[in-house]
């Protein structure tokens, strides 16, 4: 794919996408501001397991009935609605936040989003090793989030799961140029996200949260069903840094989870 607009006819071609609204406001998104100034983790103390308990604001983390990541093992098929595309080349940063890489344009990008006549503009993307969703119980050992943002606050992330295969070469721009530590650092060159989309349309949708704190329910999913490949050791040099850095399965409290094939 090109980095020009994509309309749903060209879109069928590469993928096709649908997604579940959920509520959101300017609140939560002021909330995923703030989480940046409380210290948790993937693991141990200010782990999981008491992300509810560390701030006012992370109270979702605990109580949500929307939350991520679940297991998409009980989709169902329903189309869902139209999206389309504009993911332009850009010029990045990537940065070790001491919980992911995370790339980011370096100026007004004009990337976005369109799901079902709402527009979400291209915030950035990370990685998550292993992956955060889950089969039948099983994760692959990587997934890319692809975040967009509604000007009403809401969020429509894309899902990219990695399995071992072939060298992935967007995944290596990325690799190559990443801190080893806490940092930010430019990337050689414009990346181009289309080149992580796998080649199958199916994709799994449904109403969710952020996989971090705070856990808003602002969230509508849209993960591939098909794995893309990256190089065995292209996921061992992320393993190495980030080796734990998935949020458990959480429940899916009889929401509806649909796969689109259409």
């Amino acid at each position: 794919m090109t980095g020009r607009p994509v309309s749903r006819r060209r879109l069928l071609q590469k993928m096709t996408v649908g997604s579940l609204a959920v509520g959101a406001g300017l609140t939560s998104w002021r909330h995923m501001a703030q989480a940046e100034d409380v210290h948790w983790t993937y693991e141990g103390h200010g782990g999981p397991a008491e992300w509810g308990k560390l701030a006012p604001e992370f109270g979702a983390c605990a109580t949500g009935q929307r939350q991520s990541p679940i297991d998409l093992a009980d989709a169902g098929l329903q189309a869902g609605p139209d999206l389309s595309l504009n993911w332009q080349p850009f010029a990045a940063a990537v940065e070790n936040n001491g919980h992911t890489l995370q790339v980011a344009p370096t100026g007004d990008g004009p990337s976005a989003l369109t799901l079902g006549g709402k527009i979400y503009k291209f915030l950035q993307f990370h990685f998550h090793h292993p992956s955060e969703h889950a089969v039948a119980g099983g994760r692959w050992p990587l997934e890319v989030h692809m975040v967009h943002k509604s000007d009403a606050g809401d969020l429509a992330v894309t899902g990219i799961l990695f399995r071992p295969g072939r060298e992935n070469g967007a995944l290596g721009s990325v690799l190559a140029a990443a801190p080893r530590t806490k940092g930010k650092a430019a990337l050689a060159s414009p990346i181009d996200m289309t080149h992580f989309l796998p080649q199958s349309a199916a994709t799994y949708r449904y109403a969710g949260s952020l996989t971090t704190p705070p856990c808003s329910e602002i969230v509508s999913w849209i993960v591939f069903r098909e794995p893309v490949e990256a190089a065995v050791g292209q996921l061992e040099t992320f393993a190495r840094l980030f080796p734990m850095n998935a949020r458990p399965l959480q429940s899916g409290f009889q929401r509806g989870i649909a796969l689109d094939l259409f």
